[in-house]
């Protein structure tokens, strides 16, 4: 901790060169020459505005800069400290570390970087009911409890599943039809393993989620990329590319990664092409509830009046990534399969997850959290815009789209994202770049941000201002 003012003295800096920044430089120097160590309390933002004399906003601008980076962590009442395990990569490299993290795996990390994608609002998750519901399971746990949990998933859980998606998502279905799995990677490959065929070839869209692609590579599938524009994936040109295609991977709700809806009619397009033709449709709905401009849409499984749809859902964006718990529905005419490939095939989950689960759903607390994180969403999307707006000064462009956890900043440049993100991530900064989901060289150069973890216009402004400088 800082014990005397000269301690924090402000260097001279550049005379045009903010006071917030000039706090941030001072004890990110600090901090990597070792004079705060790791773990170390800091002055909080009253006490070091009074002695500096200066507003609490300037201070609050400088740790939430440095908070952003990973250099600094607020801890309650108990302050703020510099981050345990904080060490440097190396002589002359500024950017900070965690001990153990893999820089080239930042989605295994476990700490929550700036516009990390994929991440909810893991601070508005109410975390004390779910311990309170853990717990209640936990205490009464019987000698049954403790023996393998069900093949195909807890009766009370799917059960709650399939009412859940009737009246969200349209989904008319029977709990006997949901298939419980660890995440996407498992649901992917049940349906792979049960309906498809050895080198069958899959449409996929462009761009679209890169671990799709490594899943049908490793399974001996192939894959013909299909076009995205503003209707969503072209199935005019996805059946002239690869009319002998086996099955349609697809994101109606949310494009993944451009965001854009399924139009009406692309979906009866796709829907008349698998049932002329006996093709299986894989929707992915991983954030359908995630809409800002009007009520969610119902998925493409609820216009689905020949069963070759396959609905994958999961609980990753709307709880938590750590809870791994997804689902299928499956049409009845394809039960028996399922069943058998789940038997040998399934990993099986933990049946107290399933259980805190089925009551988090049976109480109500599931739809009320999802209303609240819809609210939460749009709001730190609205501040996320404007703080990045004010950062890149008609720079760079942004384009929210009507649903979704993250936005597009386009970066005007053949792949120049790449470039951009890497740097980004050397400052500890979370930025996808467009180009590496893309498949087709033509696909424009963008920044994917998401925007559920920030939580002021400052913090937006203070991140889309070190983007600026690294262009």
């Amino acid at each position: 901790m800082f014990k005397k003012t000269e301690d924090i003295a402000l260097p001279p800096g550049s005379g045009n060169e903010p006071i917030y920044r000039k706090i941030y430089e001072t004890f990110r120097a600090a901090i990597i020459k070792g004079t705060l160590a790791p773990g170390s309390r800091i002055p909080s933002v009253r006490a070091l505005a009074n002695e500096l004399g200066v507003a609490r906003g300037t201070i609050e601008m400088a740790y939430s800069l440095l908070a952003a980076e990973g250099y600094i962590q607020p801890k309650g009442q108990a302050g703020t400290i510099v981050t345990p395990n904080l060490h440097v990569w190396a002589a002359g490299n500024t950017s900070p570390s965690i001990t153990g993290r893999k820089q080239t795996n930042l989605q295994a990390s476990p700490e929550i970087m700036p516009f990390q994608m994929g991440l909810p609002a893991l601070d508005a998750f109410p975390r004390k009911l779910w311990a309170r519901l853990g717990a209640k399971h936990l205490r009464s746990m019987d000698v049954a409890d403790l023996s393998y949990p069900a093949n195909n998933g807890l009766p009370e859980l799917r059960s709650a599943i399939a009412a859940y998606l009737q009246v969200a998502r349209g989904v008319r279905c029977e709990p006997s039809q949901i298939f419980i799995t660890s995440g996407y990677r498992e649901s992917l490959n049940l349906v792979i393993q049960t309906l498809l065929q050895p080198n069958s070839n899959i449409w996929i869209e462009d761009p679209c989620y890169p671990l799709t692609r490594e899943i049908l590579v490793h399974s001996g599938l192939s894959y013909t990329p299909v076009p995205v524009d503003s209707d969503g994936i072209n199935v005019t040109q996805g059946i002239t590319q690869a009319p002998e295609a086996s099955a349609a991977i697809v994101t109606p709700a949310h494009q993944s990664p451009l965001s854009v809806t399924l139009s009406l009619s692309r979906r009866q397009e796709l829907l008349e092409w698998a049932t002329r033709n006996q093709r299986w449709i894989i929707e992915d709905d991983y954030d359908g509830e995630y809409r800002y401009v009007s009520r969610p849409l119902s998925a493409l499984k609820s216009l689905d009046l020949h069963n070759r749809v396959i609905y994958m859902g999961t609980f990753s964006k709307v709880m938590f990534p750590g809870i791994r718990l997804a689902y299928l529905v499956v049409p009845e005419t394809q039960l028996s399969r399922f069943e058998e490939v789940n038997r040998v095939l399934g990993n099986g989950i933990p049946h107290v997850t399933q259980s805190i689960m089925s009551t988090f759903m049976h109480e109500g607390h599931f739809a009320r959290h999802i209303q609240r994180m819809r609210r939460l969403y749009a709001e730190r999307r609205t501040i996320t815009v404007a703080g990045l707006t004010e950062a890149f000064n008609h720079k760079l462009s942004i384009a929210p789209q009507p649903g979704g956890m993250h936005l597009l900043i386009n970066t005007e440049g053949n792949q120049i994202d790449r470039l951009l993100s890497d740097k980004l991530v050397n400052q500890g900064i979370f930025a996808d770049a467009l180009s590496r989901w893309s498949i087709l060289s033509e696909h424009r150069s963008d920044l994917l941000l998401c925007f559920t973890n920030i939580k002021s216009e400052a913090e937006a402004k203070i991140l889309g201002e070190r983007i600026i400088d690294l262009l």
